[in-house]
């Protein structure tokens, strides 16, 4: 699976996964499909590309409303939810995200906090979906909307457990009015301080947006 693009420059380092046909993807979710619509090679004007895709494919950030009836949609999501100072948390354990490891690191409100755990190293090296990827606890996600978090970043598809906690943990955080960026590669990225951007596209009460996300070091 290609995850992240090489165009790196000014210590800006891409963690945002690179669409391509076949990836994986939630498996109730659209299939992956980039296909051309108009193509220079077949004697057309120029390149147009057809895309089938679910909204919430490869990294992305949720609106409020894909869970909570009445949420913001991602077109009304503050810009500062996703640009901004960041922490990023490196995570030992391979089963789950738990209040445990989050607690010694003192979160405060309104801070943006990114998981590194296996999955940078491990999900991303497939196309198949992997069903037991490292996911927020719902214990975790209690813990975190508690604490006020304004921001909260995942490096795999989903911030709950397949077939295992996800309605739990998206009504924590969604309904707490904190922002979820899911499948972030961050296997490049040490633990600690960055700057991030990640903008989601604007779609008329999305329930999530596709994102380029990138940090730089602080």
């Amino acid at each position: 699976m290609s995850v992240s693009s090489a165009n790196n420059s000014s210590d800006w380092i891409d963690v945002s996964l690179t669409i391509h046909t076949g990836m994986a993807h939630w498996p109730d979710n659209p299939g992956i499909k980039i296909e051309p619509s108009l193509c220079l090679a077949h004697g057309d004007v120029c390149n147009v590309s057809k895309l089938t895709l679910g909204s919430h494919t490869g990294t992305h950030v949720d609106g409020l409303n894909h869970f909570i009836k009445g949420g913001l949609g991602i077109d009304k999501m503050p810009l500062d939810a996703t640009i901004g100072k960041a922490r990023v948390i490196g995570i030992e354990d391979t089963e789950s995200i738990k209040v445990a490891e989050i607690a010694p690191h003192n979160l405060q409100a309104g801070d943006r906090v990114l998981f590194k755990t296996v999955n940078s190293e491990r999900c991303y090296q497939q196309d198949d979906f992997v069903e037991d990827f490292v996911y927020i606890s719902t214990e975790a996600a209690e813990y975190l909307a508690e604490r006020q978090v304004r921001t909260v970043g995942v490096d795999y598809l989903s911030v709950g457990g397949y077939q295992g906690n996800v309605v739990e943990v998206h009504h924590a955080l969604l309904g707490s009015g904190i922002w979820v960026i899911e499948g972030l590669n961050l296997s490049a990225i040490a633990p600690g301080e960055y700057e991030l951007i990640c903008l989601p596209i604007k779609i008329q009460d999305g329930d999530a947006g596709l994102a380029r996300a990138i940090l730089k070091p602080l």
